[in-house]
């Protein structure tokens, strides 16, 4: 792989190089406001003692090797630094895995991506539609090559991109303006290109919604969740709390999350998995270590948990490839990837028709989750006698995490996984995807 550094003795080091490149396009109300490409090289150097972590970021990629010598001049040499439980965990990995050299995204003309949001402005885009106040579309993507080395001898190179692309509009009517549309994703520009009739029909269902909606009356409802929905729950209100980092000082939180435990429904599994080609792709962590397949939840019993080789040592368990950071200036902490519900058998046709009365919620905006989770609706239809009837205004979700999990009573099988997603902890933000499949929850609080 062409690149050999000299690591202090008595010491772990690891070093951790980033080359990026990000191109963004956009059309708003028929202007271009956007058009810029960037280019950025850096890496992130770090030196441990078995007490301190020393570590400097830099853009001068040629002088890696006296940036690790000054910073292993502060430490303290420590002969036996390998017998520390947390770098004893660390993997020997070596591997080199390009997928893109051969259209890589900084060898991509410009004019494809112009292509694209000419296609859509054609497509999506008419002069007079008195509900749309203003509207958007946009082209573009990123790549990204990281290279990491560390002094138990570990070498990796790999490599990820994406190309992006969306149609927004901002709705006007009855109620507050909305904003609707589609985000579109694939390896290159024309990936892009064939969505127009998904996005022309979700905004006549947002110009509906916000023609005929009416306001929810606030109670205790049987909900179904759409796909989209269930992601944002399985991210937000399970996948943070199976970080181990937010347990090392929480015996409480040790104590509800005790492996093997009973903690939903038979029909729940939930899983974990950097060494996916979707937004949360990483086949390698920040710390060197592979991606594994992670099942936080399997039936209902809690198998697992995320972790970097801190909260495994301390917690005696295995490595999991979930330390990440944002980029070469950040030190990596432990993050999901591309995290999912499991999907069922059952048709979404027929978890509708088996509900006699509840709320079909199609859209959430956001959400937060700990013992209690909250999710911020969007769009939502009210479920009589197993049909989906008006829409409703609908402010919020909430309910207990682990009851809510028991409530799990259809699961479907129309599972999606979205690549729409960057989270946000301790003011870092990852890409990742979230999924799953719709399902329904005996009682959630709505209002």
């Amino acid at each position: 792989m062409g690149e050999k550094f000299h690591f202090p003795k008595d010491l772990y080091a690891d070093i951790r190089i980033e080359e990026k490149y990000s191109v963004n396009l956009m059309k708003f109300n028929g202007e271009l406001v956007n058009d810029r490409a960037t280019q950025e090289n850096g890496a992130l150097i770090r030196v441990y003692d078995g007490k301190l972590w020393y570590t400097t970021s830099t853009n001068e990629l040629d002088r890696l090797q006296e940036e690790l010598d000054a910073l292993a001049e502060l430490a303290q040499p420590n002969p036996a630094i390998y017998d520390d439980p947390a770098i004893r965990l660390l993997e020997v990995n070596r591997e080199e895995r390009l997928l893109y050299e051969g259209d890589k995204l900084e060898d991509i003309a410009r004019q494809r991506f112009t292509d694209v949001i000419d296609y859509y402005v054609e497509a999506c885009i008419e002069d007079e539609m008195p509900e749309v106040n203003s509207w958007s579309v946009s082209a573009g993507g990123g790549y990204v090559r990281k290279s990491f080395y560390s002094s138990k001898g570990s070498e990796i190179v790999y490599d990820y991109q994406i190309c992006a692309g969306g149609v927004w509009y901002t709705l006007g009517g009855n109620g507050e303006p909305m904003n609707c549309g589609k985000q579109l994703f694939g390896v290159t520009p024309e990936d892009l290109i064939g969505h127009e009739s998904e996005i022309l029909a979700e905004r006549e269902r947002y110009i509906d919604f916000l023609k005929n909606a009416v306001d929810v009356e606030p109670g205790e409802y049987t909900c179904v969740l759409s796909p989209i929905t269930t992601a944002m729950f399985a991210h937000e209100s399970f996948g943070h709390k199976s970080e181990a980092d937010f347990m090392l000082n929480d015996p409480v939180l040790r104590e509800e999350w005790t492996m093997g435990k009973k903690v939903g429904s038979d029909l729940v599994s939930i899983c974990d998995s950097g060494d996916m080609p979707n937004h949360g792709y990483i086949p390698y962590d920040d710390e060197g270590t592979k991606a594994r397949e992670t099942w936080l939840i399997k039936d209902g019993v809690l198998t697992g948990r995320l972790h970097d080789s801190t909260s495994a040592a301390a917690l005696t368990e295995e490595l999991t490839g979930n330390c990440r950071a944002q980029d070469y200036r950040k030190r990596p902490v432990v993050r999901m990837t591309n995290t999912f519900m499991k999907g069922g058998t059952d048709s979404f046709e027929d978890i509708i028709a088996d509900t006699k009365d509840g709320i079909y919620v199609y859209m959430v905006s956001d959400g937060t989750g700990s013992a209690t989770f909250v999710m911020n609706a969007t769009v939502c239809y009210r479920i009589r006698d197993g049909k989906i009837c008006e829409p409703l205004r609908v402010h919020m979700l909430t309910g207990s995490v682990f009851q809510t999990l028991f409530d799990i009573d259809r699961v479907g099988s129309d599972f999606e996984l979205f690549d729409s997603y960057t989270c946000g902890k301790m003011g870092q933000m990852v890409r990742v995807s979230a999924g799953g499949p719709s399902i329904r929850v005996r009682k959630l609080q709505v209002s």
